[in-house]
């Protein structure tokens, strides 16, 4: 990781979850974390948490709201120049089947999912660009939802807008290396299978996620952000194109 130390990283829904334990190994790493979420109360629990292991900026961003996401960008862009890393995590799920759920929630789905992705993706990129990086990277923290829809009606919904990040993605990598190479940017995917957060327990309900966590060893949030690591300390040569990261041992 020497060759990101003092580099800028952008991690999106950094208040917790996934995106908490990501946001303080890169920390941890030397680099330099912005870290976005919606609600400010925990991205100041957040700044207290973990301002003290490294430099640490947060920003309150909507990034399902393009004029949140630009006027993050403009922020970034003028304390640091621009970004060298992209981690976009932040997501959302509803109980809210094809059949019977609310169009609301479905929508809400996919502005932050999806819209939300493009919009960060795109500003990231451009921020990258100004700033002349000599190496820069996108990662996408997607799901296994995004490679296999499981017979639970509360996550169809959910699982399509997996399905159109693994289409982002790719889409990204390809639209990136027909530039190269104006910018030199890797973009990469991780897909994991269930990880203990309360992102879950909302998706699911408590009493039906409790239970099915006691049954087997679910993955973890440092799980998430080892896999980062890893996928950043790769020689600039290679590109990882998905990581499907599962609990050992449980049957999907």
């Amino acid at each position: 990781m020497n060759r990101w130390h003092d580099k800028v990283v952008l991690v999106t829904g950094a208040s917790t979850g996934i995106g908490k334990a990501t946001a303080r190994r890169l920390l941890e790493h030397g680099m330099t974390v912005v870290g976005c979420g919606r609600r400010l109360e925990a991205l100041q629990e957040l700044e207290v948490e973990l301002g003290s292991i490294g430099e640490l900026t947060v920003i309150a961003c909507d990034v399902s709201d393009e004029e949140d996401v630009v006027s993050m960008f403009s922020k970034i862009n003028k304390k640091y120049g621009g970004v060298d890393v992209c981690i976009n995590n932040a997501g959302l799920s509803y109980q809210s089947p094809i059949l019977s759920g609310e169009s609301a929630d479905w929508q809400r789905m996919f502005n932050v999912n999806v819209i939300g992705v493009l919009t960060v993706t795109r500003e990231a990129v451009k921020s990258m660009k100004a700033k002349r990086s000599e190496e820069s990277h996108i990662i996408n923290i997607n799901s296994l939802s995004g490679h296999k829809v499981i017979n639970n009606p509360a996550i169809h919904v959910y699982s399509a807008t997996k399905f159109a990040l693994t289409a982002i993605t790719q889409g990204t990598r390809f639209e990136l290396q027909a530039e190269q190479p104006s910018v030199n940017c890797r973009v990469s995917q991780i897909s994991p299978g269930l990880v203990e957060t309360s992102f879950v327990y909302k998706a699911l309900g408590e009493q039906r996620a409790s239970t099915m966590f006691q049954s087997f060893k679910a993955l973890e949030t440092n799980d998430i952000a080892e896999t980062v690591i890893h996928i950043l300390e790769l020689p600039a040569h290679a590109q990882v194109q998905d990581i499907i990261l599962t609990p050992y041992g449980h049957r999907l």
